[in-house]
C-alpha cells in the first residue's frame, strides 16, 4: 500500500542510450507521488514513452536509477499502450481476464473482478463481445479494464487516446479522471496535447527534445474531478497559456 503523497518512484539521473546510438534520455530526474496524476509533455522522440516503459521495468536505464520505495508486487502497476492491443479472437471477458490468466488465475474470483473492472469503464454487458464489435472507445476501455483487473495502485498510461476523436477522447478524459478519483490511483500520463494535460493532470513535466530531460514542471491547482465547465473557464485557458509557453520555452532551450 503506497500513502498518499509519498514518493513512490523516483528516477534519478536517468539516460537511455539504443544500440543505433539514439540518446532518448540524458539527466532525467522525476519523483511520482502517491495520489498523483501526472502528465509527461514534449515533442515527439523526446523519450516520453521511454521514461514510462522504464517506470514499468519494461526497459532499463543505460544510466542512472529507477528506484521504487517499499515493496512492489507484479499487480500494482497497470500499463495502457497507445494501440488498445487487444486479441481478436477472445471476447472482451478474456482480454480483461489476461493478466490474471497469465498467473494460472482461472476461478470464480477471476470472473467477479473481470465483471468489476468492465463495470467501472462504463462496459457491463459487454462480457462476451469481440473486439470487432466495439468502437474505438470501447476498444480503449477494455485495455483500461486489463489494467485494472490486477486491481494496480500506479496506471502508466502512453497516449492512450492519441488516435481517438476529439468528442470520445473528450469523454474518455472525464472517465480517467473520475475513476482515478474515485479509486485513489496514481497515474502516470504521456501525451502531445497541452489542453489534454491541463484538464487531467495535478502536475505537467514539460521534457525537452531529445535526449529528454525534465524543463520544467507545474502544477495544476484545481480540485478533482474536474468537469466539462473547467474546460470553458478562464483559469483553464491561463493554465494552458502557461504550459504552452513552457513547452515553446523547452523547445529553444534545445541544444
Amino acid at each position: 500500500m503506497f500513502v498518499r503523497g509519498a514518493t513512490i518512484v523516483s528516477l534519478k539521473q536517468v539516460g537511455k542510450s539504443f544500440a543505433n546510438g539514439t540518446q532518448a534520455l540524458e539527466r532525467l530526474d522525476l519523483d511520482v507521488r502517491a495520489g498523483d496524476f501526472v502528465t509527461l509533455l514534449g515533442p515527439s522522440g523526446c523519450g516520453k514513452s521511454t521514461a514510462l516503459r522504464m517506470i514499468a521495468s519494461l526497459t532499463q536505464p543505460s544510466r542512472g536509477q529507477v528506484a521504487w520505495s517499499g515493496v512492489r508486487t507484479a499487480g500494482d502497476v497497470g500499463f495502457v499502450f497507445q494501440e488498445p492491443t487487444l486479441m481478436p479472437w477472445a471476447t472482451v471477458e478474456k482480454n480483461v481476464a489476461l493478466p490474471l490468466d497469465l498467473r494460472g488465475r482461472r476461478d470464480e474470483a477471476v470472473r467477479r473482478r473481470v465483471a468489476e473492472a468492465l463495470e467501472r469503464v462504463g462496459l457491463a454487458g459487454f462480457a462476451n463481445a469481440y473486439p470487432r464489435e466495439l468502437s474505438g472507445g470501447m476498444k480503449m476501455r477494455v485495455s483500461i479494464a486489463r489494467a485494472l483487473v490486477t486491481n494496480a495502485k500506479v496506471l502508466l498510461m502512453d497516449e492512450p487516446f492519441a488516435a481517438l476523436d476529439e468528442i470520445t477522447r473528450f469523454k474518455l478524459n472525464n472517465d480517467l479522471m473520475a475513476l482515478a478519483h474515485s479509486l485513489g490511483m496514481t497515474v502516470v500520463f504521456v501525451t502531445h496535447s497541452v489542453f489534454e494535460s491541463v484538464f487531467l493532470s495535478s502536475r505537467i513535466v514539460v521534457m525537452t527534445p531529445r535526449p529528454g530531460r525534465v524543463f520544467r514542471e507545474l502544477q495544476i491547482d484545481e480540485a478533482s474531478p474536474r468537469s466539462d465547465a473547467f474546460r470553458t473557464s478562464a483559469v483553464y485557458a491561463e493554465y494552458c497559456r502557461r504550459v504552452s509557453e513552457a513547452l515553446h520555452a523547452a523547445m529553444e532551450a534545445a541544444p
